[in-house]
Parts: structure tokens; C-alpha cells; sequence
């Protein structure tokens, strides 16, 4: 078929798609312009990440389409936007109606409906409390803490698998000592992908703030160990899961946890000061099947 004979129906195909597009982009600001325009203050890139797919739905893209390529069909891309983005732009609109503007410890009222919240968007239980065990806070600052040594002898010209990551996160340097809970594992040829992600992706929370901690060191100690925990940046609505890897810091820094330099910079939490308000609540996951790093919303 040649080029000619092909573009009447080219034209109908692209004519349909441009006449969706713009009346999905006016249904859309016109519906929830605010919270678009609001989310795309906070994070500064929404055309990045999951925020991609919307700037695509907002962009007139017939020129991207040759001649020889079938159409998408207008519902399913509609629904994957719908997926990809209206559900993380929406659970910040959810937040910010619940999430005190001012850091405090949480009310019991204003923990559940935030702990509500996330058990409802991420699709698995998220609670303050777990197994009647709780921290002091489930709302705090989180400061940038150092890598931790994963197994004697780890330095930072071995911790990196990748020169990229070396180049990302190398100048936070070490912690001195090792963390609360030891080397992640016995040895180099011993370490485990699950040891890598752990030090990883790890917290340090007040653990010694804990109700009750100093009569029973030793049950507690064990109980947050390698604890996952969900983490949630309340502005911008990044969130990880991530594990409890450490304790501290110390009351007097004004913060009440420390997150690991890749959580700092997914959170978007290295601004200069290195610190701002996070959500973190644990997450009951006994068989081990929630995987650590970021995550969205369902």
C-alpha cells in the first residue's frame, strides 16, 4: 500500500487521538487543576518519573506517530495515566489534609487516619504500632546519616557496585563504628543482595526512646532489628521501604531519625540542611515479600 493510499486513514486515526487529547487535558485541569498544579510546585519535576506519562497526556503528540504505527487506544492509555500518576498526585492531596503542617508528635487520632491512609494506597498494613511495640514518634525530622560498614574490611572504595553510584553517593563517607546491630554480614563473600539493600535503604530510628526499652533491652533490640518500616516525604509524596539500621540520633540534634544517603536523596531530603519532616510507620510484612527501596502508590 503505498504512502498516499495509507494517509486518509492515518489523518482519522490522528484526528481521533488529537480530538481525545485535548478533551482529556481540559476534563483533567479543569477537574483538578489545583492539585496538579500544587503537586508539580512540590516537586519541581513533574515531567519526571511517574509524572512522565501526564506531561505526555499534556503534550500534543500526533507528530510522534508515523504513518506505519497503530494508535494507542485512547482508554487504556487513560487508564495507565490514571494509574501512574492520579493515585501518587492524589494520596499528596490526602496528606496535606491530614499530616500536621507543624512537626509534632502525632495524636492518636491523626496517626491512625495517616496510618489509614497509607495501609489503603500502598496496599499493605501500615501501622505506628506493631505487635503493641512502638517508637516515640511516627512523625519527625529525618537527617542525613553516613554508610555503614556492611562486613569487616568494607570501605568506601569497595561498598559501590557501580561507578555511577560512587559518583552519587560517595561523599557522604563512612560511619567510624558500625551500626547498631553489627556488620550486615560475616564477611564480603558472605554478603547477600538482602545485606546489600539493607544498608542500603536503612534508618536510624530513637530506639532507645522506646516505652519501656531499658527493662527490656534485649526482647526490643531484637524486635527492631532490620525492621521494615515505610518512610514517606509528606511535601513531594516519595516514600521507600526501608529497614531500621541503626539508632539514633541523639535528642539534641532536633531530629528523630537518620536515613541513609539513598534514602535522603529519593525522599529529596538533601536540601542544603539535610533534614526535614518524614512519615514512618512500620509494615507488617512476616513473610518477607515487601522488596526495599522506593515504592509507589497503587
Amino acid at each position: 500500500m503505498s504512502q498516499a493510499a495509507y494517509k486518509p486513514h492515518y489523518e482519522h486515526l490522528k484526528n481521533k487521538w488529537t480530538d481525545f487529547h485535548r478533551k482529556t487535558k481540559n476534563n483533567l485541569w479543569d477537574k483538578h487543576g489545583d492539585v496538579l498544579r500544587d503537586y508539580a510546585h512540590r516537586t519541581k519535576h513533574l515531567a519526571v518519573g511517574t509524572a512522565g506519562g501526564l506531561m505526555m497526556l499534556l503534550t500534543p503528540i500526533p507528530s510522534l506517530i508515523s504513518s506505519q504505527s497503530a494508535i494507542p487506544n485512547p482508554d487504556m492509555y487513560a487508564k495507565e495515566i490514571d494509574k501512574s500518576v492520579f493515585n501518587g498526585v492524589f494520596m499528596l492531596k490526602d496528606l496535606q489534609q491530614v499530616v500536621p503542617q507543624v512537626v509534632h508528635e502525632l495524636t492518636p487520632e491523626e496517626e491512625g487516619k495517616i496510618g489509614n491512609l497509607l495501609t489503603e494506597r500502598f496496599g499493605f498494613p501500615v501501622s505506628a504500632s506493631l505487635d503493641g511495640i512502638r517508637l516515640n514518634r511516627s512523625y519527625g525530622y529525618i537527617g542525613a546519616e553516613q554508610h555503614l560498614m556492611r562486613y569487616p574490611g568494607d570501605t568506601m572504595g569497595s561498598h559501590f557496585q557501580t561507578s555511577e553510584e560512587a559518583g552519587a553517593y560517595g561523599r557522604s563517607g563512612m560511619a567510624p563504628g558500625r551500626g547498631a546491630w553489627g556488620y550486615f554480614a560475616p564477611s564480603a563473600s558472605e554478603m547477600t543482595q538482602k545485606d546489600i539493600d539493607r544498608e542500603k535503604y536503612y534508618i536510624a530510628v530513637q530506639t532507645f526512646l522506646t516505652l519501656g526499652y531499658n527493662g527490656n533491652v534485649h526482647d526490643l533490640s531484637k524486635f527492631f532489628k532490620y525492621r521494615k518500616m515505610l518512610v514517606v516525604n509528606p511535601q513531594n509524596g516519595k516514600s521507600m521501604v526501608v529497614v531500621i539500621g541503626d539508632a539514633g540520633p541523639a535528642q539534641w540534634t532536633g531530629k528523630q531519625l537518620g536515613g541513609s544517603p539513598e534514602v535522603m536523596k529519593y525522599l529529596e531530603r538533601v536540601d542544603g540542611r539535610a533534614k526535614g519532616p518524614v512519615l514512618y510507620y512500620f509494615i507488617d510484612d512476616p513473610d518477607d515479600k515487601i522488596p526495599l527501596g522506593p515504592i509507589e502508590v497503587q
